[in-house]
């Protein structure tokens, strides 16, 4: 999560709202003090905006562009079940 000062978010909401829309979220601070916490309204991280809201949880700093950095895994035709295959590719990689 980015942190932008009040004076910041005045100068160019628009741009702060844009980086909103794909995914990021962002902490709105007045002389350090956290005021406002920007959230996409949809998508994986809208679940979580009432744990936000409340202080609950704090969600790591992210944006849609990760999700390029995420491993890919093919499924073979037939594979019995994706997640099999993922626990035994785990199970390989700590033994």
């Amino acid at each position: 999560m980015s942190t932008i000062s009040v004076r910041e978010f005045s100068y160019n909401p628009s741009a702060v709202f844009a980086r909103v829309e794909k995914g990021e979220a962002v902490q709105v601070t007045r002389h350090g003090n956290v005021i406002a916490i920007l959230l996409p309204g949809s998508g994986p991280v809208a679940r979580y905006a009432d744990l936000v809201a409340q202080g609950k949880i704090r969600l790591k700093a992210a944006t849609t562009s990760d999700l390029d950095s995420l491993p890919r895994y093919e499924v073979p035709d037939g594979a019995p079940d994706p997640l099999e295959l993922l626990l035994a590719e785990r199970e390989d990689y700590d033994a």
